[in-house]
């Protein structure tokens, strides 16, 4: 028996607990170190002297974040100096379940609709519910194994 499944299960329960915890939070719109400064009442001199840089590089750091142009070890320190933790997170719209069957779907979708055109020069259509049914299927096989090449935009 392998153990693969349990380890993938309880990634997909990380994966989805972001979900469910952090679907509705949203970053600032100044940003989180201005936030953090705000709430606590650190001017931007205060903080840059606690982790021994300038107030000019904190207001800089503070633009930078805006911009997305912010490192993970800066916002880490500008964290701790604010006595706060710094997290990030992918927070996925919707289950990752929800996710691989959708992609699941999208593959099988494909696989069909290009058969189909070999068949139709063939002159040998299916009929919309026959479709239907065989994308349910070939989504049901592809969701059971899991193939390696799920995410590969190209089939």
């Amino acid at each position: 028996m392998s153990i693969e499944p349990i380890i993938t299960r309880q990634y997909r329960g990380k994966f989805n607990q972001a979900a469910s915890k952090f679907r509705d939070f949203a970053i600032p719109p100044e940003g989180w170190i201005r936030t953090a400064r705000k709430a606590l009442g650190i001017s931007a001199a205060q903080l840059g002297r606690r982790i021994g840089k300038t107030r000019a590089l904190v207001s800089n750091t503070e633009k930078a974040e805006l911009d997305g142009a912010v490192t993970l070890r800066t916002m880490r320190s500008m964290a701790e100096a604010a006595n706060c933790r710094f997290i990030y997170a992918f927070v996925p719209e919707e289950s990752a379940e929800v996710l691989i069957r959708r992609r699941a779907r999208e593959k099988a979708e494909r696989r069909v609709m290009e058969a189909g055109i070999h068949m139709a020069l063939e002159q040998q259509t299916l009929s919309k519910s026959q479709i239907e049914s065989e994308i349910e299927r070939l989504t049901e096989e592809i969701l059971r194994e899991q193939p390696g090449d799920l995410w590969n935009d190209e089939d």
